[in-house]
C-alpha cells in the first residue's frame, strides 16, 4: 500500500514538473520580454516620479506592475537611443515628485541638453509640484516648459533640519560613545550633540551654498533671466499657473493632451506615445549604439562592507568579483567604475581599492561618481586613473569613525539586569551592556588614528599631494564635487559621457570608433526566476525580506568595526 501511494505521489510529481517546465516555457517564449514595437511616428515619454537609483534590476513580468525605482542608466540610455532613432520625433518628461540627489539630477540635464543636439524636442510637463526645485533644474534644460492651468510651482531654494536625539537618549539611559577623525566627521553628531558644532555648520552651509549658487547661474541663464532677478523669484517661493506664466518661470499653461497643440509644434500632434519602461526593450545595437569596443561599466553602490553584499550593500568580495571577470575579459578595453555610497567599512573599501590598483595595471579604470562617493566611497575611488564627479557630488569625507551605542542606562531605568561572563580583559569592550572604560576609549582612539593616517597617505600618493595638505583638505569634511575639482582631489566634472570619452582615450580608442557598455551586475534573466538561480540584482524584496534586511542592517551597523562613513546626503 505505501509502496502505491510513493508511486502516485511520484506520477503527480513527474505531471506537476512536466506542467511547470511547459508554463515556464510558454511564458519565456510569449511573455518574456522583447523587442518593443515602436510606431513610426512617436514621441518618448519619461515619467520621472518615485526614487532615482543608478541602476535598477529589469525583472521579467514587473513592467505590469507599478515601477518600484526609476533606472537612471536606462532614462540616459534611452535618450541616447531616441537622439538616433528616426521613429521618435520628440520628447516629454512628466515631473511628479522624484526622490533623488542633485548629481542624478546633473546627469539627466546634461543627457537632456545632449539629446536636443539632434534638434528634436523635449517638453517638460509639471501638474504641479509644491517643492520643485531638482525637477525645475532638469526641466530648464528642455526646450519648453508646461504647467497645468491651475497647478502650482514652488521653486523656493535648499533648506535642511537636522534633528538631534542626545536630548532624548539621555532621557532614556542611552549614550552614544563615537571616537571620530576629526571636527567634520559628523555621522553620528546626531547622537552625541544636541545641535550643530561650528564645524558641522560651516561644512553644511558650504555645501548648500556651492550647490545652490550653481542652480542659480544655471537656471537664470536657461530662462533668459540675471542671477538676481531668479533669486527674486526663488525668494517668492510659490507660483499658481498664471504668476509661473507671467515671471517667465514656464512657457505655456496646458493640458497633457495638449502639449503639442499650444507649443508651437503642431505637425507633432498625431504622434504615439511610449512609455521609457517599454523603449528601455528596444536594442541600442539596432541604432547604432553600444557597438564596437568594449567597456566594462560597474556600478558600485551602496554601503560597503567586507565580504559579499546584497542590494543595499557593496560588499568588497561581491565587487571584486566583478572587477577580476572585466580585467580577465581580454575583449574589454576598459574599465569604468561609478560609485554611488557613502562609504561604509574601513577594510571593506581598501579591499575594493587594492583591487582597483591591480585591475588599472591590465586596463585603464576610471571612476565616475554619482551623488554620493564620500569616505570609504572616496578611499576606493582612489583606486582609479582618473577620477570624473559632478559639480553636485558629495565626496571627500576623508576620516573615520568608530564606537558602540551603550543601553545600561536604559537597563537600569527598566529594571533590567545581566550576570556576564568575561574571559579576557577587552572581551566585552563592544557590549552593549555597559560604557567603554578609558583605557578602552583610547585603545579604540588609537586604532581609528592608525586607520585615518592609512587613509591620508592613499589620497596623498593617489592625488599627488603633500601629505600636509591631504590633512587640512580631510578631517572628515565633505566637499561638492566642484569644490573637490579646485582642491585636486577629482581630475574633472561630468557624468558618464565624460568618463567614457576618458576611456575612450586611456584604452587609446579612435573617436570615431563606438563603444559597447557591458554592465556589472548582470540582470536576471526569466529562467534565473525560474530555476531560482542566484543573480547579483535580488528580485523585489517581500515583506519578511524587508524586515530581514533591516535587522541586518542594525546587526551590521553594531559590529565593532571602523567606519569611513558619509556625515550625510543632501537631497
Amino acid at each position: 500500500m505505501k509502496k502505491r501511494v510513493l508511486w502516485i505521489l511520484l506520477i503527480v510529481f513527474f505531471f506537476i514538473l512536466i506542467a511547470a517546465l511547459s508554463f515556464s516555457y510558454f511564458l519565456f517564449y510569449k511573455l518574456g520580454p522583447k523587442e518593443a514595437a515602436v510606431a513610426s511616428n512617436s514621441y518618448l515619454e519619461i515619467k520621472l516620479e518615485g526614487r532615482l537609483d543608478d541602476y535598477s534590476p529589469s525583472i521579467p513580468f514587473l513592467e505590469f506592475f507599478p515601477e518600484r525605482t526609476i533606472s537612471l542608466y536606462d532614462t540616459w540610455m534611452n535618450l541616447r537611443k531616441a537622439a538616433r532613432d528616426s521613429r521618435i520625433k520628440a520628447v516629454v518628461i512628466k515631473f511628479g515628485t522624484l526622490e533623488a540627489d542633485w548629481a542624478k539630477m546633473e546627469e539627466l540635464r546634461q543627457s537632456v541638453l545632449s539629446f536636443r543636439e539632434s534638434g528634436k524636442p523635449v517638453i517638460a510637463y509639471f501638474e504641479e509640484l509644491p517643492e520643485a526645485d531638482k525637477e525645475y533644474y532638469l526641466a530648464t534644460a528642455c526646450d519648453r516648459i508646461v504647467l497645468h492651468p491651475l497647478g502650482w510651482l514652488g521653486i523656493n531654494g535648499l533648506a535642511t533640519y537636522v534633528p538631534f536625539f542626545k536630548g532624548t537618549l539621555d532621557r532614556l539611559g542611552i549614550k552614544a560613545e563615537f571616537e571620530h577623525i576629526e571636527e567634520y566627521k559628523t555621522a553620528y553628531n546626531q547622537f552625541t550633540e544636541s545641535g550643530f558644532t561650528p564645524a558641522h555648520r560651516e561644512m553644511l552651509l558650504s555645501i548648500y551654498e556651492d550647490i545652490f549658487n550653481y542652480y542659480l547661474k544655471e537656471i537664470a541663464s536657461a530662462r533668459h533671466k540675471t542671477p538676481e532677478e531668479m533669486r527674486q523669484l526663488i525668494d517668492k517661493g510659490y507660483f499658481k499657473g498664471k504668476e509661473a506664466l507671467a515671471s517667465g518661470l514656464v512657457d505655456e499653461l496646458a493640458y497633457e493632451d495638449q502639449l503639442f497643440q499650444q507649443s508651437g509644434l503642431e505637425k507633432y500632434r498625431e504622434l504615439s506615445r511610449i512609455t521609457s519602461e517599454k523603449y528601455a526593450r528596444v536594442r541600442p545595437e539596432g541604432l547604432g549604439l553600444n557597438l564596437g569596443r568594449k567597456v566594462a561599466l560597474i556600478f558600485a553602490g551602496g554601503t560597503i562592507l567586507s565580504g559579499s553584499g546584497e542590494q543595499v550593500f557593496l560588499g568588497s568580495e561581491t565587487f571584486s568579483r566583478w572587477l577580476r571577470a572585466a580585467v580577465k575579459d581580454k575583449s574589454i578595453k576598459a574599465i569604468i567604475v561609478r560609485v554611488d555610497s557613502p562609504g561604509g567599512s574601513a577594510v571593506g573599501s581598501d579591499i575594493i581599492w587594492h583591487e582597483l590598483v591591480k585591475a588599472r595595471a591590465e586596463k585603464p579604470v576610471i571612476i565616475s561618481m554619482s551623488g554620493l562617493a564620500g569616505s570609504g566611497g572616496y578611499w576606493l575611488s582612489l583606486g582609479g586613473q582618473r577620477i570624473v564627479a559632478q559639480p553636485q557630488t558629495l565626496t571627500g569625507s576623508i576620516g573615520v569613525i568608530a564606537g558602540k551605542f551603550s543601553f545600561e542606562g536604559l537597563m537600569q531605568k527598566l529594571g533590567l539586569t545581566a550576570d556576564k561572563l568575561v574571559i579576557g580583559k577587552n572581551a566585552d569592550a563592544f557590549s552593549p551592556y555597559r560604557s567603554f572604560t578609558l583605557e578602552e576609549k583610547k585603545i579604540l582612539r588609537e586604532e581609528i588614528g592608525y586607520i585615518y593616517e592609512q587613509f591620508l597617505e592613499r589620497v596623498a600618493a593617489a592625488r599627488n599631494l603633500p601629505l600636509e595638505e591631504v590633512e587640512r583638505l580631510g578631517r572628515g569634511r565633505v566637499w561638492t564635487g566642484r569644490q573637490a575639482r579646485e582642491l585636486k582631489l577629482v581630475d574633472e566634472l561630468g557624468g558618464l559621457f565624460q568618463a567614457m570619452e576618458a576611456a575612450r582615450e586611456l584604452a587609446g580608442i579612435s573617436p570615431e570608433t563606438e563603444l559597447r557598455l557591458v554592465v556589472w551586475p548582470a540582470r536576471r534573466s526569466l529562467w534565473d526566476l525560474i530555476l531560482g538561480r542566484k543573480t547579483e540584482l535580488a528580485r523585489a524584496p517581500s515583506i519578511p525580506e524587508l524586515l530581514s534586511r533591516a535587522r541586518k542592517m542594525l546587526e551590521v551597523y553594531s559590529r565593532a568595526r571602523v567606519w569611513a562613513l558619509m556625515p550625510f546626503w543632501v537631497y
